[in-house]
């Protein structure tokens, strides 16, 4: 019989605490969870159920108070800020709400930044961005500023910009939470295309039909999951 591969997230009694003045605020109370590579995750849950806690700290963008985060099975849990921000930047795209695109950038350098970070040359940054541009269908529009583009363009910008370090897992943040219906199912027709090229994709979102993208959705509650399967009308 074949070994199973180990997951490629892996949380273990992870908890997560804010102290507001003196007052110790649980985001999350002990979540365990496992995410195998290739799968399509959706995150839901009303405000305050932990749900963007447990994005940030899937994504490397902030440490668990207590617990074990084994990431590829490597503990991340304790890393310091240099480097969470290594594994993000070698292993992690991230898409938001709100685009999070530089307005006086073109399009093509919107998507260079983290290849710039990485300290790549001119020229391989810009094979990189362009070829990332032209899978989302994007390669007319390069030299476009944010204000030349549609809600959906730009969206479309910024998740060329999370493909761009050709990542094994892609975290979006209600990535349709500022786009029209249709604009939302074109955004999330192209999340279903990459979850099919083997991505991991793991999206937080409060709409039903978002998550019913999902080969799985994750309900959180309290700082707690309060379900864990399929979505009740998948699209798969």
């Amino acid at each position: 019989m074949a070994a199973t591969s180990p997951p490629l997230i892996h949380l273990d009694g992870v908890t997560k605490i804010y102290q507001m003045g003196q007052v110790e605020v649980p985001a999350l109370r002990g979540v365990s969870l496992a995410i195998s590579e290739g799968e399509f995750v959706a995150v839901m849950g009303s405000s305050g159920s932990g749900k963007s806690t447990l994005l940030y700290i899937l994504g490397c963008l902030d440490r668990p108070t207590g617990g074990t985060y084994r990431f590829d099975g490597q503990d991340v849990s304790r890393l310091d800020r240099n480097a969470l921000a290594d594994v993000r930047n070698r292993t992690v795209g991230f898409v938001f709400q709100n685009f999070h695109l530089l307005a006086r950038t073109s399009a093509e350098e919107n998507v260079e930044l983290p290849l710039l970070y990485a300290g790549l040359p001119e020229d391989e940054r810009r094979r990189r961005a362009r070829a990332a541009l032209d899978r989302v269908g994007l390669s007319d529009r390069m030299d476009h500023h944010p204000n030349q583009l549609s809600g959906g363009q730009q969206q479309r910008v910024a998740i060329a910009r999370a493909l761009v370090n050709s990542p094994r897992v892609i975290f979006a943040d209600e990535p349709t939470g500022n786009l029209d219906t249709a604009t939302g199912v074109e955004v999330m027709e192209l999340f279903r295309e990459l979850g099919e090229s083997g991505i991991t994709m793991v999206v937080v979102t409060h709409e039903a039909g978002v998550a019913g993208y999902a080969r799985r959705v994750v309900e959180m509650r309290d700082g707690l999951i309060a379900s864990d399967g399929a979505p009740p009308e998948g699209r798969a």
